[in-house]
């Protein structure tokens, strides 16, 4: 990120055309969820259950960034502030049910979680696809592009894991995984939080300035 990423915005969401998009990426989100949560469970996959987890919360903060267009530099900087902060513990969860399965480890079906990771895949390359013009803004937009970029690597690595298990007959690549895509994760979470925190700060120095 750029030295000047606080001082030379964009992009802050007002196009009519990514309000659509956004929409449209909201609602594959929710549908996914409702479809991923239930198959990881069936399928008994904690890497399709981290990736159900990651649609649910996407549901919710892009409808956050919906919601903050249009508003205040301050309050759009801290929804992203929030959404980030959402990722890290989203991470921490899949960590840690990570090491819980690990100790009660059952070996995952190695079909259902292809067949749903790939369909999580076209879902998420759509999300990539509306949303790519944007992934340039402030933190309200940005967060919503590397949420989505973040998406379809999981995805893309819940299909690796799905070749992992059918391989080798065990659960541990799809714990792997799992624990691969807490890192994503964190590491989108941190990036979200230092461009907020860096809106933020540039905005308090200029109110303070005026």
């Amino acid at each position: 990120m750029g030295a000047n990423c606080c001082h030379d915005v964009k992009f802050e969401g007002m196009d009519p055309r990514y309000r659509r998009a956004l929409v449209l990426v909201i609602l594959i989100n929710a549908v996914m969820f409702l479809i991923e949560m239930p198959m990881g469970f069936v399928g008994n996959s904690q890497a399709l259950k981290a990736d159900a987890l990651d649609f649910l919360g996407d549901t919710c903060t892009y409808a956050l960034s919906l919601y903050v267009i249009g508003k205040a530099a301050s309050l759009r900087a801290k929804a992203a502030l929030f959404k980030g902060l959402s990722l890290s513990a989203m991470g921490l969860w899949v960590l840690g049910s990570t090491l819980y399965t690990v100790l009660y480890l059952k070996e995952p079906q190695a079909f259902i979680m292809g067949s749903v990771g790939a369909a999580a895949l076209a879902a998420n390359i759509a999300s990539v696809l509306l949303l790519v013009r944007f992934k340039d803004g402030d933190a309200n937009v940005r967060s919503v592009w590397l949420c989505s970029r973040n998406d379809a690597i999981g995805n893309v690595m819940v299909m690796i894991a799905a070749s992992g298990v059918w391989a080798t007959g065990t659960g541990w690549p799809d714990l792997i995984v799992a624990a691969i895509m807490a890192s994503i994760f964190l590491s989108g979470s941190f990036s979200i939080i230092k461009q907020a925190r860096a809106e933020l700060a540039h905005l308090s120095h200029h109110a303070a300035a005026e």
